[in-house]
């Protein structure tokens, strides 16, 4: 069932949104991203080529620590510009390196699980620092009026919940405790797939796909979504358009 975006709610006057698109590598997350209106990319990681040669699209110098991405969101916060939206790519590479100054940072520590004499404490820092990023990266939503666009790799994890046998969800590549700044304090976490059907059966089952792709937004079990636009059908997703230029502040 195609999906009219013309028909659902728009965010309150022409405010900027802030949403958290996942996806496995190679199905368009950072092209997405960039047809945003006037984009800006903090990178974490050099996975912007396929923007090669676009003029329409600007890039930070690759960061490579935590306090990169402080300095150039705070130079977006304080200096001139014409920036309409900022990017962070990726906040799973973000985690790696949050997670590798913690560990650098305890002589004692071989491994983020024993940072902080362990028991979570090096998860708990590195959610700390996840907070601080979102809160800086906030600020400029509120109050320079910048859409907010955080890409995430995707990974599966089992739910297993006490009224439910155990299943398996798609959620964002970064420790449990860090994701709740990206997912819960946003108006759209969306996963970009492949749209797959399977033939056969049992072990003749296999997955086939004509590349198609479809973005799920809306709150299903078996994927970290959500929005507050009222979407409730898989939107179908090209290279070309942006299906969310509707709600974005421009």
């Amino acid at each position: 069932m195609a999906i009219n975006l013309s028909q659902l709610k728009k965010p309150d006057g022409n405010r900027p949104i802030i949403a958290t698109l996942v996806g496995e590598a190679g199905l368009g997350k950072t092209t997405l991203a960039s047809m945003f209106p006037n984009p800006v990319f903090i990178r974490t990681e050099d996975g912007t080529m396929s923007l090669s040669g676009r003029d329409d699209v600007s890039l930070f110098d690759l960061a490579n620590s935590s306090n990169d991405v402080l300095d150039q969101i705070e130079a977006l916060a304080t200096q001139e510009h014409n920036f309409k939206t900022v990017v962070i790519d990726s906040i799973t590479q973000l985690a790696t390196i949050i997670e590798k100054e913690i560990v650098e940072a305890d002589p004692k520590a071989k491994s983020i699980n024993q940072a902080g004499g362990g028991y979570g404490a090096g998860y708990n820092t590195a959610a700390t620092m996840h907070g601080k990023v979102r809160e800086w990266i906030g600020a400029l939503a509120y109050e320079r009026g910048l859409n907010v666009i955080f890409i995430g790799h995707a990974d599966t994890e089992t739910m297993d919940l006490p009224d439910l046998d155990p299943y398996t969800r798609y959620t964002i590549r970064m420790h449990k405790k860090s994701l709740p700044h990206y997912i819960d304090n946003v108006d759209m976490v969306a996963h970009i797939r492949l749209k797959t059907f399977t033939r056969g059966e049992g072990d003749k089952k296999r997955a086939i796909s004509t590349g198609e792709r479809e973005i799920i937004c809306f709150p299903v079990a078996s994927s970290v979504t959500k929005n507050r636009f009222g979407v409730t059908e898989p939107i179908p997703f090209t290279l070309d358009k942006n299906p969310f230029a509707l709600f974005c502040a421009n």
